[in-house]
């Protein structure tokens, strides 16, 4: 977001599984060889580093799968355990218009979902629909997943992960059935930091308002 701001265009990758970085975590390659975030605390920072230069050039998303009972693992590091599965997508004003958005209502604390296709047919992949809370001052959606459908159950369902604070990813069919298959979406959802309260001016209050910050509240 930060090179975004600075009005260049870059590529970035983000984490799909849980182990090692949560969800959602994220790394920038920067045109001129800037990176910046962590997808997988150090294993394979170098490889995605060099996928992203090549989907860069091509234009074109890809979602690649580390795991350590692959071959390419090893080469790259990945000893500890877990699956990392990753999208990797070119970022500019015309890849993603919405970024600027995006990145405005993070820095105010606004709740905000990216939803994206992670996979399906390939002129799907890497499509993004932006979701606001109901009725927000920033407007519902911005953005299309390839179908009005889709768009309005994708929107409904990224609101539910959105007010849970929870990124997933979800399941449908090409024209948004929920039971049905052909499309995996993923839903990185940007919500405020939650609140905490500690009444009392005591040992016990200071321990558990210590806790909370390493939590994340504020």
């Amino acid at each position: 977001m930060a090179l975004r701001r600075a009005g260049r265009d870059g590529h970035g990758g983000a984490d799909l599984a849980q182990l090692p970085r949560p969800p959602g975590a994220t790394m920038l390659a920067g045109p001129d060889g800037t990176a910046v975030g962590s997808v997988s605390g150090g294993c394979v920072e170098g490889a995605v580093y060099e996928l992203a230069r090549e989907v860069v050039e091509t234009g074109t998303p890809v979602v690649q799968r580390y795991g350590v009972s692959d071959d390419d693992a090893f080469a790259v590091g990945l000893t500890c355990g877990g699956i990392i599965e990753l999208l990797v997508e070119p970022v500019s004003q015309a890849t993603f218009p919405q970024l600027d958005r995006v990145a405005r209502a993070i820095g105010r604390r606004e709740p905000v979902a990216v939803v994206s296709v992670v996979e399906g047919p390939g002129d799907r992949v890497g499509r993004r629909l932006v979701v606001w809370p109901a009725k927000s001052d920033n407007g519902d959606v911005d953005g299309t997943l390839g179908s009005p459908r889709l768009d309005a159950a994708a929107a409904d369902d990224a609101r539910g992960l959105l007010a849970a604070g929870r990124t997933d990813t979800l399941h449908y069919g090409l024209d948004g059935e929920r039971r049905g298959e052909g499309l995996t979406l993923f839903v990185a959802s940007y919500a405020p930091p939650a609140r905490m309260l500690v009444f009392g001016a005591i040992d016990f209050a200071a321990s558990v308002a210590r806790i909370g910050a390493s939590w994340g509240t504020t």
